[in-house]
């Protein structure tokens, strides 16, 4: 292959940029905000960008397409039908972009997850003509599944799920087996109906795999529609922000917060959460922060969880780690948190009552706690919560438990019966998140950190819902 296709992958985020060279020139594909990825990447390979291009308006992340373009001085591909706030390359179905002699894009109409959505076939120049090495599907065609087609809003869900079907069908015909699929979402993102079922695709396999190219219309839009789940708050503003034109990122470092400031930020009603793993967060953290460590989705969350511009302080061991927390948090819009504090713990309070501990157990110990054998040192489990996502629930679920998803724990707190609160996710993350929100508001609460698959081998009795 003339074409060397590179992924840039944002995993917090469950998406993929995509660079693609011919040695000399390149493309890049729905790059995020922090470009100077981007940018790094070209300088290793030693190739000058001309083309950016954006398959779709996104709304689970601010792009960096308009930067890019402007700090390369590179050609700005966007869908002619969108009406965007800046000046751009306008393209539409059928046009053809010449990059380079071996290299160029053709551009198809894929309407589903947007209605403007476009996807980009890379065609290489061969002794016979044009040969098409793959084809840039964003958010249409994805590795054995979709885009959603209900982020535009429910109203157009249904029509989305139609064309959705109709797209994924004319890129199958348009394509032969071989072409390599090359999609934006399904990595993790909620932008897509579901998971990613491979880590690399073709339009054959796809044939073979992805319930799109393998049911009826009506059938496909019926079962993708009924398993669509909640998606994160923060989109509405990533549509907004992306149309008008997103502003360059500041990565720099914010101001320091010494431990009256920060005391003083929490009794504004402010955030502060801390960035360690969940294990040093319930060893002892600062009373009032919010567990999202950074070895989980942080960005995903914390943009769910928190009421859009509420000023956010960041607490981590390291400088470092709160730049890796900046970085994500600029890719949905969060430009720049209040402050920063690093260090010990023990920094971070005014005086020692101002730290405490949290409880964590595992799924044997509830299983026992249920018994009447609630092991020592632990409280009484008088609330077991389940703070999964609704298809998690639904897929199996500990028998009395409650649920109540992560992201409407804020505003659900008054639905909890008394008593003390175990709460579990599907690992520990958004436990320990939700663990954290509830003592906040003066509950005591059991971390179960552990995985849900244990539960049922030890006892418990899951139970599913249709």
């Amino acid at each position: 292959m003339a074409v060397e296709v590179s992924v840039i992958a944002t995993s917090s985020l469950g998406d993929r940029s995509y660079l693609a060279s011919d040695g000399q020139v390149a493309i890049v594909v729905d790059p995020q905000r922090d470009i100077d990825r981007v940018l790094y990447l070209a300088g290793e390979k030693g190739v000058r960008i001309t083309h950016v291009v954006e398959t779709h308006v996104h709304n689970d992340y601010v792009s960096g397409g308009l930067e890019l373009a402007r700090v390369t001085g590179a050609r700005y591909l966007v869908a002619a039908a969108d009406e965007v706030g800046f000046a751009r390359v306008p393209v539409s179905d059928g046009d053809v972009v010449p990059v380079s002699d071996p290299v160029r894009l053709r551009v198809i109409a894929t309407p589903g997850h947007t209605f403007h959505h476009l996807s980009y076939v890379l065609d290489e120049a061969t002794g016979g003509g044009w040969q098409p090495a793959g084809v840039f599907t964003g958010g249409s065609l994805l590795f054995g599944t979709t885009g959603r087609t209900d982020l535009l809003g429910s109203r157009h869900a249904h029509d989305l799920a139609h064309r959705q079907h109709a797209s994924a069908r004319r890129l199958a015909d348009l394509l032969p087996d071989g072409a390599q699929v090359w999609p934006t979402h399904g990595f993790g993102s909620f932008c897509s109906a579901s998971q990613a079922d491979a880590p690399d695709s073709t339009i054959g396999r796809e044939k073979a795999k992805n319930p799109v190219l393998r049911l009826a219309a009506d059938q496909f839009v019926t079962e993708t529609l009924a398993d669509l789940d909640a998606y994160p708050a923060y989109y509405a503003h990533m549509g907004v922000a992306n149309t008008a034109g997103p502003a360059p990122v500041d990565l720099t470092p914010v101001s320091r917060a010494d431990a009256g400031e920060l005391r003083e930020r929490m009794a504004a009603g402010q955030w502060v959460v801390d960035l360690r793993h969940r294990k040093a967060y319930a060893a002892s953290h600062l009373a009032g922060t919010v567990s999202l460590g950074l070895d989980g989705p942080m960005s995903t969350w914390l943009g769910w969880l928190v009421d859009w511009g509420t000023p956010i302080t960041l607490l981590a061991d390291t400088p470092e780690q709160v730049a890796d927390a900046q970085r994500e948090l600029v890719r949905i819009g969060i430009d720049r948190p209040a402050a920063q504090a690093t260090g010990g713990v023990e920094q971070w309070a005014a005086e020692p009552g101002q730290l405490r501990e949290l409880s964590m157990a595992d799924f044997p110990a509830l299983a026992a706690a249920r018994a009447g054998n609630t092991p020592a040192g632990l409280p009484v489990a008088d609330v077991v919560l389940d703070v999964r996502m609704t298809n998690e629930w639904k897929a199996g679920h500990v028998e009395g438990a409650v649920h109540i998803p992560l992201p409407d724990l804020p505003k659900r707190l008054a639905d909890l019966p008394p008593g003390t609160v175990w709460v579990h996710c599907g690992s520990g993350y958004r436990a320990t998140a939700a663990a954290s929100l509830l003592t906040n508001a003066g509950r005591r609460a059991v971390v179960i950190d552990d995985m849900f698959g244990r539960g049922e081998a030890v006892g418990l009795e899951i139970v599913t819902e249709a």
